[in-house]
C-alpha cells in the first residue's frame, strides 16, 4: 500500500521525531509519504525538516514562515491537496507512535467511500471510553515504555472486531476528501474541524470503520492544547489559547450545525435534521443577544435598552466567525423568512427556556407540525407551512 501520513506540526519537535522513528520502524512493507507542516515554530522544527528532506526521499514538508499560527485546519487540507501524492492518506498527529501491523489493518478495510480509523492506546490522561484503551505506557517520548507495550499489544488485538467510530488517526482515499471539498475554514486555526467534517462525511454516505488489530499510541493533546512547549502550561491542563479557540469554534459549529456536535459512545456522529429557524427577541440585552444568536438562522432583535444594542454586538463579535451577522442579526421589524420562528421575551426567558433552545433540532424532528402555534416553555413557537431540513446542504464547504 502507498499511504501519505498527514502531520502538521507547532513547536512539538520532539514528538515529530518520536513519531517519524516509530513509522519507519514499523511501516512494514507499505511504502509511506510522511508530509510535516510547520506551522511556524520556534523550537527548530524546520532544521529538523530540511535535514530529513536531505536524507529521506520520501519526507516532504512545508513551512508556514508567517511567525503566527496558521492551525491544522488549514494545514491538514494544504498537505492533502499539495504535498501528498498517493491516492491514500491518513492524518496522523505528531504524538503518535505507529504499533506494528497498523497500517496491514488499514490496508485490509481501506476502500473508495470508507473511511478506517487505528484504535488508540492513551495514558489515562483523559477519562476513558469504549472506543479507545487505556494504558499507561508514558506521557513523554523520553519515559515512553516501547517494549512493555510492544509485549503487550498482543493482548488488545481482536483480528474479527470492527466498530463504527472515526477518529484520528484516520485513513482515507483523497478524492473522497476532495469531492467535499476537504476541512471547513470556519475553524481555523483549530478545535472542531473534525467534528464538522465527520458529519459532512456521513452525510455524503461515507462509512466508518474502527479496526481493533491496528494501533496507534497516542501521548494525547501535545500538537497545541497541552503541548508545553508551546502555550501551555502543563500536560494536564489545557492552554489558555487553546480553550478560547475552543470557545469560538463551538459557537461557529452551532451557528452551521444547530446544534452541539453530537456522536454515539463508539463516536459515530450522529446528524440531526437542520431547520431554517428564526429568533424574535423582544426587550433584548447584550447577553442574552450573545447567548442566542448562534442558535439560530437569523435574530431579528429590538434595541432593549442599549441604542446600539446589534451594532455593539455585530462589532464585537464579528472577530470570532467568518460567517457575515450583518445578514444575521437583524431588526425586530425585518421581514422574516424562516420555515420556524421563536419568540422569546427577554424579561421571561429562564435556563428551562434555553433547554429548548438547544434541543430544538430535536423538538421539531420528533413533534414538529407544519402550521403549529403555541409556546413551549415561555417561547412562542411558529410553524409555517413548510418545515424542509438542510443538512444536506452543509457536505460541502460553504462561502459564507
Amino acid at each position: 500500500m502507498k499511504i501519505s501520513l498527514i502531520q502538521p506540526g507547532r513547536n512539538n519537535l520532539k514528538y515529530l521525531k518520536w513519531s517519524y522513528d516509530s513509522i519507519r520502524k514499523h511501516q512494514g512493507d507499505h511504502e509511506v509519504e510522511i508530509c510535516v507542516a510547520d506551522d511556524a515554530s520556534t523550537d527548530g522544527t524546520w532544521d529538523w525538516c530540511l535535514e530529513m528532506m536531505e536524507k529521506d526521499s520520501n519526507f516532504k514538508a512545508i513551512l508556514n514562515d508567517t511567525g503566527n499560527r496558521i492551525g491544522h485546519t488549514i494545514l491538514y487540507d494544504r498537505l492533502i491537496n499539495e504535498v501528498a501524492t498517493n491516492d491514500i492518506a491518513m492524518i496522523y498527529h505528531a504524538d503518535m507512535y505507529l504499533c506494528p501491523g497498523a497500517l496491514d489493518a488499514i490496508e485490509k478495510h481501506i476502500e473508495p467511500k470508507a473511511i478506517v480509523s487505528l484504535t488508540r492506546i492513551e495514558p489515562p490522561l483523559h477519562p476513558d471510553g469504549p472506543e479507545k484503551i487505556l494504558w499507561n505506557g508514558g506521557v513523554e517520548p523520553e519515559e515512553f515504555l516501547e517494549e512493555a507495550l510492544l509485549k503487550d499489544i498482543k493482548n488488545f488485538t481482536d483480528k474479527d472486531k470492527v466498530t463504527e467510530g472515526i477518529f484520528a488517526p484516520w485513513a482515507f482515499y483523497r478524492k473522497d476528501f476532495q469531492e467535499i471539498g476537504g476541512h471547513d475554514p470556519l475553524y481555523a486555526p483549530q478545535s472542531k474541524e473534525d467534528s464538522d467534517i465527520f458529519n459532512r462525511f456521513l452525510l455524503n454516505g461515507i462509512t466508518f470503520k474502527q479496526t481493533w488489530e491496528g494501533f496507534v499510541y497516542h501521548m494525547t493533546c501535545r500538537g497545541s492544547r497541552r503541548n508545553t512547549e508551546d502555550k501551555a502550561v502543563s500536560i494536564y491542563q489545557d492552554s489558555p489559547e487553546w480553550l478560547a479557540q475552543n470557545q469560538r469554534s463551538t459557537r461557529n459549529f452551532i451557528r452551521k450545525w444547530g446544534h452541539f456536535v453530537k456522536h454515539d459512545p463508539l463516536m459515530k456522529p450522529i446528524v440531526p435534521p437542520k431547520y431554517n429557524i428564526g429568533i424574535i427577541l423582544e426587550n433584548s440585552n447584550l447577553n442574552l443577544l450573545e447567548l442566542l444568536e448562534p442558535w439560530c438562522n437569523t435574530i431579528y432583535t429590538d434595541q432593549g435598552n442599549v441604542p446600539n444594542l446589534r451594532e455593539d454586538y455585530i462589532q464585537k463579535e464579528q472577530i470570532n466567525t467568518i460567517i457575515d451577522l450583518k445578514r444575521k442579526v437583524l431588526p425586530y421589524d425585518n421581514e422574516k423568512d424562516n420555515e420556524v420562528l421563536l419568540t422569546v421575551n427577554a424579561a421571561k426567558f429562564t435556563q428551562e427556556d434555553f433547554k429548548y433552545i438547544q434541543q430544538m433540532s430535536e423538538i421539531l424532528a420528533d413533534s414538529g407540525e407544519p402550521g403549529f402555534h403555541g409556546e413551549l416553555g415561555n417561547i412562542v413557537v411558529e410553524i409555517f407551512d413548510k418545515m424542509n431540513t438542510y443538512e444536506h446542504l452543509l457536505i460541502n464547504r460553504i462561502k459564507f
